[in-house]
């Protein structure tokens, strides 16, 4: 069993930069694939960004790629996600997601995923 605890959220203006932090449980953290996830009101929860275990690949959406940046602490068994150049349509609530099984293809969908964190509120005002 993994245990996700998010942190960070908040409102921000836009153009303005936010951190989010997930903390796992664990002790093959390094092994775990993870990821982040939002989910908007009326909309699928849809694929932001995910790391390997590695840390060698790091796939974005299209609509973050190049504003949000993905990264990972195995001694720590922390996964951030730095948000910037913030974007109204960017408020959502967020989710840190984990895959533990070790050597299968990264996944952008949430199927891919067997943890979830509880979500953080990220709320972006023009």
């Amino acid at each position: 069993q993994v245990q996700l605890v998010e942190s960070g959220g908040g409102l921000m203006q836009a153009g303005g930069s936010l951190r989010l932090s997930c903390a796992a449980s664990g002790r093959t953290f390094s092994r775990y694939t993870m990821a982040w996830f939002r989910q908007a009101p009326g909309k699928e929860r849809e694929f932001v960004a995910a790391v390997s275990g590695s840390g060698t690949s790091r796939p974005y959406s299209s609509s973050v790629k190049g504003r949000f940046t993905i990264s990972r602490d195995n001694a720590q068994n922390t996964v951030a996600l730095q948000m910037s150049s913030l974007k109204p349509e960017d408020t959502a609530v967020y989710y840190c997601a984990a895959d533990p099984r070790y050597g299968v293809i990264l996944s952008t969908t949430a199927m891919g995923y067997d943890y979830w964190g509880q979500g953080t509120q990220v709320t972006v005002s023009s």
